[in-house]
């Protein structure tokens, strides 16, 4: 399988030694307290596992099924309580953008950006992403094949950022399904770039919740076992204390107390793929 070349976010590097931990809340919460606490105790596991950690929310969710679903806080408030993990928690941040205008504001506080998978055809975005300097982590659309995400990466390498990462989260199969390719897996890797795994987005159930998304959360563990086995440089998780409270996501999302025996699986299944290691 093909090395990629190891990406710097803060102080994690991504690629090559072993799978990083993406993770956190689909969105910062009400409470703020609450995502800032989550924070916390996803970098004590992450540490206990051996991953390299990164935390990411959203500060504003602007693809929701209803006009009456939570956002977020919004950019300017949702980049301070990440401003405020990052300083006080000690752990690199990442969140989505939406926008050519947010990409200013969020790159003066995340350590990578990130564009959703329904904005990754959106050439205007991903250049102004790119072209910030920053990492950036681009998820693969539910509508593309992985081998059309060469020429998404080549609009933002056009900018001279060769920071670029990218992430499988399942392809559309019929009405309110996804499913996930492994082989995605490989044939991102031959473009040089880390290739990260979407687990909990991977067994969403788009749009199937009657104005929101649902979800199949009992998948979530066997598909991260699959990833490790075929080789991914980073796991990506949304992870609550209670998910089926979360205001966002909560039916596709992992419990936090589930989080440390599915992460010391994954480490123990990554450590057999010395093509990654």
């Amino acid at each position: 399988m093909t090395r990629t070349r190891p990406i710097q976010v803060g102080t994690v590097t991504i690629g090559g030694r072993g799978p990083a931990l993406i993770a956190g809340p689909c969105v910062i919460e009400p409470d703020h307290r609450k995502t800032v606490r989550l924070a916390s105790r996803l970098r004590d596991i992450a540490a206990a596992a051996g991953m390299p950690f990164i935390f990411k929310a959203s500060y504003d969710k602007a693809n929701r099924t209803s006009i009456n679903a939570y956002r977020g806080p919004g950019l300017f408030a949702g980049l301070e309580v990440l401003q405020s993990i990052r300083q006080n928690i000690g752990v690199p941040v990442m969140s989505d953008i939406h926008a050519v205008s947010e990409v200013g504001p969020a790159a003066e506080v995340l350590d990578m950006l990130q564009i959703p998978a329904f904005l990754c055809r959106q050439t205007d975005l991903i250049c102004a992403a790119a072209a910030a300097g920053k990492p950036l982590n681009i998820k693969k659309g539910q509508f593309l094949a992985p081998l059309d995400m060469r020429h998404v990466i080549a609009k933002a390498r056009s900018t001279g950022n060769d920071n670029i990462l990218v992430t499988e989260r399942g392809v559309t199969l019929g009405y309110n399904n996804l499913v996930v390719d492994m082989r995605s897996l490989v044939l991102m890797r031959d473009f040089g770039c880390p290739v990260v795994f979407d687990a909990t987005h991977s067994v969403q159930l788009p749009g199937g919740a009657d104005g929101a998304s649902g979800g199949e959360r009992r998948f979530v563990a066997p598909l991260c076992r699959a990833a490790a086995a075929v080789g991914i440089d980073a796991l990506f998780l949304e992870v609550y204390e209670d998910p089926d409270t979360a205001p966002c996501d909560g039916a596709n999302a992992l419990g936090l107390d589930d989080l440390p025996p599915l992460l010391e699986q994954v480490r123990q299944i990554a450590g057999c793929v010395p093509e990654i290691n």
